[in-house]
């Protein structure tokens, strides 16, 4: 059988890259050999004029600060790495962060991830001044999520699910919460269901005055557990963590309200809510702003809770209904006036920036059939808001500048292609990252007015690497999908005949909140598909309903019966592919990881007289096993809506199962869990199906680490070479 694959491998090969070098699995995944430079560490200092990164001065590895004016110069010593010692050892740290007037720095060592955004750290605190270090609290230790209080003489943690602050002077700890316990309370930091779905670890803010502390408290005692194994050991470790599925009961989530002088805590009634996603001070005022949720995620409300002496109080200042859901994002900025916010909204069919006041008055500010991406933030001297959007068409991201009248709305970047933009304290510059379909990120220097001052980095090695192994351009084409025309990519060999019939290769998403056909630099999954194409392979990607920067029907369309318009669209596109002249009807594969492994899975039975392979990598095969607030988000609860969740679950299409099929999945997946693949295995056998497996111990959603990538692209590369 290698021989057979290997003569098939050499005749295709041999055609298609005799005049340029070959791509393999290995130069992509072992050697990097297409990972392009970026810029990186770039934290602006207080007076917007200034940044500071960790970099190498003098062989020495340090702590700089530069002036944007003068990005390239060396820079002013802020913290040589020598200088920190305690005990006479050199503290090695790998993250830092300054009080308010940037005279002491918390350093952040021995970090360690929990789930996909959070980590435990063991911190030091450092004086920029005396060099005096010392640690931040070696009792309670490691720790989360230190910070600052405002006036820099105090440090706020997170230890063991309780929350701690020290003052830094007298080295006083005080325990602010005592119910802390794993598994059951979570005090000032969140649940893995909040940090997976709603973005958010860090469960609690400082004041501005730095009075009060307002936190989140999680009793989640009645959430159901979640095991998984771990085979480090002669006996396998369980891991146990609390995970709400479809349907099962969340933490029961509230807002707390510590005053630091009498070290007394409130508990603040906001009435009747599911999920608290989000919660923000104002800049210059003791003013919370406070969302709740619902559990349909249909009805998000606005609390101002105000603190003055002896008091606090609480209001709704606003809510918002949607027939669908409502999405959470951090498109939520308080002006300094103290008595405005800006936010973003799909209410009118597109999402677009509003300013509302805390009387609850509403005005709209950007307009278009086009969709608001992200807030960049505001120029509050110059009433100017920065923001990037899908003006000029989903596939592409634009940087854009607009006054708060909602006039004088300004390009700062290019229209075409993917524009980012990172900018410093006051709005003052920004680095701005391009890249297009065909051309690697290049990072710029530029002012608030998008003038480019410098380059920082032009990938040009990157540039000479594409061309020396001849990539393939990639293509924008439109397909007619199922009932709405589709945005699509298609990559076509180098050497490509329309008069020969090629194979093709389908990589998809398709689920709400990522598209796949985007006008930016596709970075290693592009060297891939290069690969793929050098091998004789077209590749293509497209999005269906139910995705991005299309407006809000289009995205929401989806809703209760996630998997059905999808899987009619890519089943369309199959079906449109098998039309083209050039294009093997007989031969047309698709593969997708995590939702894409969903769809992957439904393409394969639903479509199983148009596609002849399908890879699904970490695939959900019943939304039932999926946590709640994704779900529940577009599909509410399986008692509420039992046909949606079973009339477009791949277990229940298993019979129809007619090409190659490859289950992939990490066992340590603490994300869409292992579980999901093990009953579609279940399904597949009770059929009578025969299929391909293959299991990943220990290893998360990312399916990486070590050799890890190198040998899953090369297993699915051999796969696809011998069954497409």
């Amino acid at each position: 059988m290698k021989i057979k694959n290997f003569a098939i491998f050499a005749l295709v090969f041999f055609a298609t890259a005799v005049n340029g070098q070959s791509i393999s699995v290995e130069k992509i995944w072992k050697e990097y050999a297409f990972f392009g430079k970026s810029v990186q560490g770039f934290r602006s200092m207080n007076n917007g004029e200034y940044f500071s990164k960790i970099s190498r001065i003098n062989g020495k590895e340090v702590v700089s600060k530069h002036a944007f004016s003068n990005y390239s110069g060396d820079g002013e010593v802020l913290i040589d790495k020598a200088d920190v010692l305690f005990n006479n050892n050199q503290i090695d740290f790998d993250d830092y962060s300054f009080n308010r007037d940037e005279t002491k720095a918390l350093l952040t060592t021995e970090t360690n991830a929990i789930y996909r955004h959070s980590f435990t750290a063991v911190y030091y605190l450092f004086d920029l001044k005396t060099k005096k270090t010392e640690p931040l609290d070696e009792i309670h230790s490691p720790q989360t999520l230190a910070e600052y209080s405002p006036d820099g003489t105090k440090v706020s943690y997170i230890f063991e699910n309780n929350i701690f602050i020290k003052d830094i002077a007298t080295g006083k700890v005080t325990q602010v919460t005592l119910d802390g316990k794993r598994n059951e309370i979570i005090n000032g930091t969140t649940d893995w269901v909040y940090e997976e779905e709603f973005a958010i670890i860090k469960g609690y803010a400082w004041s501005p005055d730095g009075n009060y502390i307002g936190y989140l408290s999680f009793n989640e005692k009645d959430v159901k557990e979640f095991s998984m194994t771990y085979y480090n050991e002669l006996y396998p470790d369980l891991y146990t963590f609390k995970y709400p599925k479809a349907g099962e009961d969340n933490s029961k989530v509230t807002l707390n309200m510590y005053a630091v002088n009498s070290g007394k805590s409130e508990l603040l009634d906001l009435g009747e809510y599911e999920y608290m996603p989000r919660f923000k001070w104002s800049p210059i005022e003791n003013k919370l702003v406070v969302q709740t949720l619902n559990r349909h995620q249909n009805e998000l409300k606005y609390h101002i809770i105000q603190c003055a002496e002896k008091k606090i109080s609480s209001s709704v200042f606003y809510t918002e209904n949607s027939e669908t859901y409502i999405d959470i994002d951090d498109n939520l900025l308080i002006l300094n006036d103290g008595k405005t916010i800006l936010r973003t909204s799909e209410k009118n069919g597109y999402n677009h920036i509003y300013k509302l006041s805390f009387d609850g008055q509403l005005t709209q500010i950007t307009t278009g059939n086009w969709d608001v991406i992200e807030f960049l933030g505001i120029d509050d001297k110059n009433t100017t808001i920065y923001y990037t959007s899908a003006e000029n068409g989903a596939i592409n991201k634009s940087i854009y500048k607009i006054g708060i009248t909602g006039k004088k709305k300004t390009l700062l970047s290019e229209a075409n292609g993917s524009s980012n933009a990172e900018f410093s304290n006051e709005m003052k510059y920004f680095i701005k990252s391009f890249s297009d379909a065909n051309t690697p990120t290049v990072y710029t220097l530029c002012n608030n007015s998008g003038k480019e001052l410098t380059v920082l980095e032009n990938n040009a090695g990157l540039k000479a690497t594409i061309e020396k192994y001849q990539f393939a351009k990639k293509e924008f084409i439109k397909f007619k999908g199922h009932s709405e025309e589709l945005n699509g990519w298609m990559i076509k060999p180098l050497n490509f005949d329309s008069s020969k019939k090629y194979p093709v290769y389908i990589n998809i998403y398709g689920g709400p909140g990522s598209n796949m056909v985007s006008n930016e630099w596709g970075g290693v999954n592009l060297a891939y598909h290069q690969l793929l194409a050098q091998n004789g392979y077209i590749v293509v990607s497209v999005d269906p309903r139910g995705t991005m920067y299309r407006g809000e029907k289009f995205k929401k369309s989806t809703y209760l019966e996630l998997g059905k318009l999808e899987t009619e669209d890519f089943i369309a596109v199959g079906k449109e592919l098998q039309s083209y002249d050039y294009v093997d009807a007989s031969r047309i594969g698709i593969m997708g990881w995590s939702y894409g492994g969903f769809m992957t899975s439904l393409a394969m039975t639903k479509g199983a007289d148009v596609f002849k392979m399908g890879i699904a990598v970490a695939p959900v095969t019943n939304w039932r096993y999926y946590d709640n607030i994704y779900t529940e988000r577009f599909m509410r609860t399986p008692a509420e809506n039992e046909n949606g969740y079973d009339d477009n679950s791949p277990i229940n299409h298993v019979s129809k199962l007619k090409g190659n099929y490859l289950l992939i999945h990490g066992s340590g997946d603490d994300n869409v869990h292992y579980q999901n693949t093990m009953e579609m295995i279940n399904a597949l056998v009770a059929a009578d199906k025969q299929f391909d497996l293959f299991i990943y111990p220990n290893k998360n959603h990312g399916i990486y680490g070590g050799n890890t990538r190198n040998h899953l692209f090369k297993m699915m590369f051999d796969y696809t070479l011998k069954n497409l």
